[in-house]
């Protein structure tokens, strides 16, 4: 695709080819995002950052990756703190706030939401999240990561098993993720849910359609056996009828060093898009983990601002002018390096 002025809204846009370069530019970031260097290649330009939905990790590495290039950052959270709770539509709000900005990212719990609010925008959108549909950059975040683990274990996306256990119905990064492993070749999925909280059938279609294997289970043993990488969700609450659905799935799926041990492989990779719910109640990453080498969800969450980072320099044409006002930084950086 051109990328350059395009809208991000959904992960349908990628081909291989753009996967490809997106991540090339993501590992150019990495000297930028561990502030290792300083550009300011986007000086003066400004991202409008509107989260209708609660989101911390998101919000915060969009934010920090304009920040990180040189940009300024104007937000919005929360509906109501915004004139759509005084009845403004979504046509008006775009309008406007695209003469104040030269990128916006937006989340809002409705699905088609943002396309509708990009239609309107005078600038390029990003969708940070529409409802349960979809998240496009978390799933390239995810990507990403997948990519480097298995490439520290001398393995690469085309082939592998990827379990994905939990929340499978309202998980809209489950949902990007699995289109854009569908650009692949060969993948076996392991998708384990409640029948109820089952992978909505268009997406077992479109993988059969691509030729990948995908095998549904309600037994977590019989997930993990043989897969490359764990990518565990959880109870998606706030998109169910009533709280009280929401908890009779909530804990279903546990996983925690002794498991871990019992049915992955010694070089399994864990994975989960984030927030883990650590509630006594629901624990489906046991903190017993966290000393786990091949725990890498704090490896997802730094490589987030590589790929952020990434789209923006695309979106605004600035990808091979970054490095032309860089320079060192004068403070102390240790210890920031992805580990």
């Amino acid at each position: 695709m051109e990328f350059v002025g395009q809208h991000i809204l959904s992960v349908d846009q990628f081909d291989r080819a753009d996967i490809e370069r997106i991540f090339e530019i993501a590992d150019r970031m990495r000297p930028y995002a561990e502030r290792r260097r300083i550009t300011r290649v986007l000086e003066g330009a400004i991202l409008g950052n509107m989260f209708f939905e609660p989101s911390t990790r998101t919000r915060i590495s969009f934010g920090c990756a304009f920040n990180l290039l040189g940009g300024e950052v104007r937000e919005t959270t929360e509906i109501k703190a915004s004139s759509l709770s005084k009845g403004e539509s979504l046509y008006d709000t775009a309008r406007v706030l695209s003469g104040y900005s030269d990128v916006i990212v937006m989340r809002h719990p409705a699905p088609g939401s943002v396309a509708e609010f990009a239609a309107a925008s005078r600038v390029p959108v990003v969708n940070g999240g529409d409802g349960p549909n979809e998240h496009p950059s978390q799933a390239l975040l995810d990507l990403y990561t997948i990519r480097r683990e298995l490439a520290a274990r001398e393995r690469t996306v085309d082939g592998m098993t990827i379990a994905l256990i939990g929340d499978l119905r309202y998980g809209r990064a489950v949902h990007s993720l699995v289109k854009l492993i569908g650009l692949f070749q060969g993948v076996t999925f392991r998708l384990v849910s409640p029948s109820e909280l089952a992978l909505p059938s268009e997406y077992l279609q479109a993988l059969a359609r691509a030729g990948h294997r995908a095998e549904a289970t309600d037994r977590l043993e019989d997930g993990l056996r043989g897969a490359d990488i764990l990518y565990v969700t959880r109870t998606q609450e706030e998109r169910f009828p009533t709280q009280d659905e929401a908890d009779r799935y909530r804990g279903l799926f546990r996983i925690n060093q002794d498991i871990y041990t019992s049915y992955c492989a010694p070089s399994t990779v864990i994975m989960h898009p984030l927030p883990r719910d650590s509630r006594s109640e629901a624990r489906e990453l046991d903190d017993d983990l966290n000393s786990n080498p091949n725990l890498a969800i704090f490896r997802q969450t730094d490589n987030g601002v590589l790929v952020r980072m990434a789209l923006f320099a695309l979106l605004l044409d600035v990808a091979d002018k970054v490095d032309d006002q860089a320079r060192e930084v004068p403070w102390f950086t240790g210890g920031r390096e992805a580990g």
